[in-house]
This record gives structure tokens, C-alpha cells and sequence, in this order.
């Protein structure tokens, strides 16, 4: 069978396992940029609190993939819940990162300017700061999600959804017919939706940021 003869007798499949891949990376990538973000805004006013939340988010993205589903599988089961708890904490690190870099960045005139006029502390931070931060914290958001989109892959091992499913299924299978097709199939699957997402979020950025901010 070849490699379009197999696409074409697994297509339902294989869409089922795409939209499984996309939703847990798009659910996760929502949950750690609400989390990331209300990190760095707590941290970045000090240099040892956003040093500390640099370093411990960086601590999470040493830990091996495999090994981390393997650690919560035991205390969160297999499927679903693992996948979710590795992809959320291993999407901390580039928002954090970058949401601290660009609260950072934000010229004080403008904040001293807010404050002149009245605008509260909640106020300045919602309506001066963090959109002056939005481009480098879509740029975290970007990275973070090219990464767990390869990340997700590895769910398959704790029966997480996704294309690893194909992966798994092909390198548990080499020698068959179909292993290699299996093994592809998964693997242009994931590099598509990288793609597609990626896309996504440069349509974002045309949207939300200004031209001037932009250039």
C-alpha cells in the first residue's frame, strides 16, 4: 500500500487524531498563557522574583517528556489528564519569559502618564501595559505552541489523544506494511497543524498590534 493509498483508507482517522492534537495543544497553550501571564505580572516589578520564575520554569523544560508523563502517570492516570498537566507546565517558559521581557519594556513615561490622569494600578497594567507587552508575549505563545505540538506526540505513551496514536502505532509495528506509512502520516500531520497555528497567530498579530508597534 502506498503512502496515499493509506491517507486515503485512514482519512477519518487521522482527522479525528489531528483535531485531538490541535484541541489539547490550543487548550493548553489557554490555560499556560493565563498562568505565564499572571506569573510575570507578579514577578516582573523585581529582579529576583522574575529571575526565580524564569529559573523555574526553565527547571520544568529540562525534564525529559517521556519522563514527565511517565512521573504523572502514577498520580493523575493515564489519557487525558497527564497530557494536559506536561503540555500546560512545558508551554510555561516562553510566555513567562517573554511576558516579564515585555512588562519590562514598557517605557515608564507612559506609565507615569497613566498614573497622571488617575488610571489605577489594575487600570494602568490592563490599558498601558500589557498591550504595550502583547507583541513579545505572542511571541512566546508562538514558541511555546511549535513546541508542545512535537511534545504532544509523546501523550500517546500515557494513551494521551493525538497523532502520536500513528506514531506509536508505526514504531511498534517496524517490519509491518504499513509502519512506515503510519509513522509519516503522524508526523506531516503534526508538521501541518505547526504550520496552520503558526499562521494563525501571525493574523493575530497583524490584528491586535499596531503598525507602528509592529515595525
Amino acid at each position: 500500500m502506498t503512502f496515499w493509498e493509506y491517507l486515503s483508507s485512514r482519512h477519518q482517522q487521522l482527522l479525528t487524531d489531528a483535531y485531538q492534537h490541535a484541541s489539547a495543544v490550543f487548550q493548553c497553550m489557554v490555560v499556560a498563557t493565563l498562568i505565564g501571564v499572571l506569573i510575570a505580572v507578579a514577578t516582573y516589578r523585581s529582579d529576583w522574583a522574575g529571575g526565580l520564575a524564569t529559573t523555574a520554569t526553565s527547571t520544568v523544560l529540562t525534564i525529559p517528556s517521556l519522563a514527565m508523563i511517565g512521573l504523572l502517570v502514577p498520580v493523575v492516570g493515564l489519557g487525558v489528564p497527564p497530557t494536559v498537566t506536561a503540555l500546560t507546565l512545558y508551554g510555561l517558559l516562553p510566555i513567562v519569559r517573554n511576558a516579564i521581557v515585555g512588562l519590562r519594556g514598557v517605557d515608564p513615561s507612559l506609565v507615569d502618564a497613566a498614573r497622571g490622569i488617575g488610571m489605577s494600578r489594575p487600570a494602568r497594567l490592563l490599558r498601558v501595559e500589557l498591550p504595550l507587552a502583547w507583541p513579545p508575549i505572542l511571541t512566546g505563545i508562538r514558541v511555546a505552541t511549535q513546541m508542545l505540538m512535537g511534545i504532544a506526540a509523546i501523550a500517546a505513551y500515557a494513551s494521551g489523544p493525538g497523532l502520536g496514536n500513528e506514531i506509536f502505532r508505526g514504531i511498534s509495528s517496524l517490519g509491518s506494511a504499513n509502519a512506515l506509512n503510519q509513522v509519516l502520516a503522524g508526523t506531516l500531520g503534526i508538521i501541518v497543524l505547526a504550520l496552520l497555528f503558526d499562521a494563525a497567530y501571525v493574523l493575530i498579530g497583524r490584528l491586535t498590534i499596531p503598525r507602528g508597534i509592529r515595525v
